[in-house]
């Protein structure tokens, strides 16, 4: 068929997608209406041009075109153009009877509305798998502990404890403060248990850990078709679903503004609106709240308001970090030490030399990390008594200073004496197994100690 039938123009411009004809040259031949309408192209100003200079000119992103003539192969690329279009160009060779390349024919499909509904079911996906953890964190595997840490409060030392028995009995606003890794959920819930609400539901989300437009549909839900991707029967939030109980907000620094303004007004008024919706929903929830930001700060830096700020902080409690309470380490080593006993069927003991350590440590993890090394004690000592030679390397880090420089730390004492313990048992017994044995440890303790020796020396 001959390129310049009227026919063939009609057929081009009755397509949807856009159509690109070049020849074997790269040189323009034809573009359709379509594709006009999709780049913003003219005919006028692209037929009779090469493609390599249309790319160099920036008129055109980058060519399925040349690449056909260059790989001899049909290609497809995206093309990004100027006013934020994605364009997906897929290029064939049409070849003549010596099998060279006569026409290269693009079509061009516009993708841009394809990529924003794919990005919105992959934001869709990620909340989903949100709400799965946060479940998952509130009633799978720390669960027991939650629990027994509001049950339990004779094991509980410290005035953190008291203030939070204290602000327990009403509904008053609870901002918790402190450094990553102190406690701040765990006394929220306990504040929840030991509250009049605690047999109603605790619901938490890190304001830290979803974009802005997510948050605020976790937080508040969505109608019915609110978006593009949502759910035909709508989203409840997770104030909603927290009715009659607590909601929990951690990193509350970390909130975006414009969701800010919407909180504000549920603390405000106990309603609050849907993403998309009309309907006006009333809700009952105590709001806790806890930071590690400084929010005076990020008030004066314009990061947070002001007026929700004071409504968040009727009760502020500052949770030191642990190294600054070590006076409470041996009753918190106690405590998780039976937790996981029960939990895993052992009976294991502190020796006394561990604790001295373990008590000894700056904990720069804080309660988090002594709950983890406390699980793994529990679960790797082979012998009902954790001695200092069982514990986890970072417990013998000596890379905090004494006081006195003329005075050596504990842990480099100890240190000193299991080198000069375990050189005598292998001088002795001449095997690690023996050696091991002979002390009362495991074999790879041995091991594991000599090859950290050897890396510091």
């Amino acid at each position: 068929m001959n390129i310049n039938d009227i026919g063939f123009e009609a057929l081009l411009n009755a397509l949807h997608d856009g159509v690109y004809i070049t020849d074997g040259q790269g040189t323009t031949l034809r573009v359709n209406h379509a594709y006009e309408r999709l780049t913003g192209l003219s005919s006028a100003d692209l037929i009779g041009r090469s493609m390599q200079v249309l790319v160099q000119e920036g008129v055109i992103s980058r060519s399925a075109t040349l690449r056909v003539l260059q790989e001899g192969l049909p290609v497809s690329v995206m093309q990004s153009l100027s006013h934020g279009k994605q364009l997906l160009v897929s290029a064939t060779p049409i070849f003549d009877g010596d099998h060279k390349i006569r026409y290269v024919v693009s079509t061009v499909r516009d993708m841009t509305e394809l990529l924003r509904i794919k990005h919105e079911r992959d934001e869709l996906h990620q909340l989903k798998l949100l709400r799965h953890s946060t479940a998952r964190l509130h009633a799978g595997v720390r669960d027991d502990l939650l629990s027994a840490l509001a049950d339990a409060d004779e094991h509980l030392p410290g005035q953190v404890f008291a203030q939070a028995r204290q602000v327990a009995r009403s509904d008053v606003k609870v901002l918790l403060q402190g450094e990553t890794g102190v406690g701040k959920t765990l006394v929220a819930k306990y504040i929840h248990n030991a509250s009049e609400r605690g047999k109603e539901p605790f619901l938490a989300l890190n304001c830290g850990a979803l974009p802005e437009n997510l948050i605020e549909a976790e937080l508040f839900g969505y109608a019915p078709g609110a978006f593009t991707g949502a759910g035909p029967k709508g989203k409840r939030g997770l104030l909603e679903l927290a009715h009659k109980g607590t909601l929990f907000l951690d990193e509350i620094g970390d909130l975006p503004l414009s969701v800010q303004v919407k909180l504000l007004k549920v603390i405000e008024e106990n309603q609050f609106i849907p993403v998309g919706g009309l309907d006006l929903k009333v809700v009952d929830v105590r709001i806790i709240s806890a930071t590690h930001h400084d929010l005076k700060r990020r008030v004066a830096e314009g990061l947070f308001r002001e007026d929700l700020y004071y409504r968040l902080n009727t009760v502020p409690i500052k949770i030191p970090a642990l190294r600054a309470r070590q006076n409470e380490i041996p009753g918190l080593l106690h405590f998780y030490l039976g937790s996981f006993n029960r939990r895993y069927q052992r009976e294991v003991q502190w020796s006394l030399d561990a604790l001295d350590l373990l008590c000894d440590y700056p904990w720069p993890g804080n309660i988090r990390e002594l709950i983890n090394v406390v699980e793994r004690m529990v679960v790797t000592c082979q012998g009902d008594v954790i001695n200092a030679l069982d514990l986890p390397e970072e417990i013998f880090s000596l890379d905090q200073q004494p006081a006195n420089p003329h005075q050596q730390p504990l842990r480099k004492v100890v240190e000193q004496a299991e080198r000069a313990a375990i050189r005598a048992a292998l001088r002795q017994y001449k095997t690690t197994r023996l050696a091991a044995k002979a002390l009362g440890v495991s074999q790879a303790t041995i091991v594991q100690k000599m090859k950290r020796w050897e890396r510091s020396d």
